[in-house]
């Protein structure tokens, strides 16, 4: 993984990762042991699910740019109901608290959305490609030819 797809993970990850202790400190408290397994799986689901989808759109973003915005929001409407289908599965467990578990899904996926966007407008995104010497500008450029008159 190159540096700028880690840095990426990583800017989101972290803030989501406090986000989810957070949570689990405070189902811990209201809802014993069970509920913070339920935080820290629900918390460690949303990365597992948001990770591996900023994988998928950023290689489809090199090998296929035409797609990048479609494959965006396709990516990020299956990850939401792939969510929504494990808070489905796991309502009556019994492993865990199911509603410690949802309220991780839910506040781990605000993070990850919200620190997401904040490492987007953050990042240097160069729109052209800088030249190294300064040279190219009297390469790109024709000389005059022909009469001034």
């Amino acid at each position: 993984m190159p540096s700028q797809d880690a840095r990426n993970l990583l800017q989101s990850a972290v803030p989501t990762a406090a986000v989810g202790a957070i949570v689990a400190a405070v189902s811990a408290v209201v809802a014993g042991g069970k509920g913070a397994i339920g935080a820290v799986v629900g918390t460690l689901v949303v990365i597992a699910f948001m990770g591996l989808g900023l994988f998928v759109l950023q290689k489809t973003a090199k090998s296929l740019p035409q797609l990048f915005q479609a494959m965006g929001m396709m990516l990020y409407v299956a990850q939401l109901l792939l969510l929504l289908v494990f808070m489905a599965l796991f309502k009556d467990t019994t492993l865990f608290n199911p509603r410690a578990f949802a309220a991780a899904l839910v506040a781990a996926t605000i993070a990850w959305m919200a620190a997401q966007a904040r490492a987007h407008m953050k990042a240097k995104i160069l729109y052209v490609e800088p030249d190294s010497d300064g040279t190219s500008e009297k390469k790109d450029k024709p000389e005059k030819s022909g009469s001034s008159t």
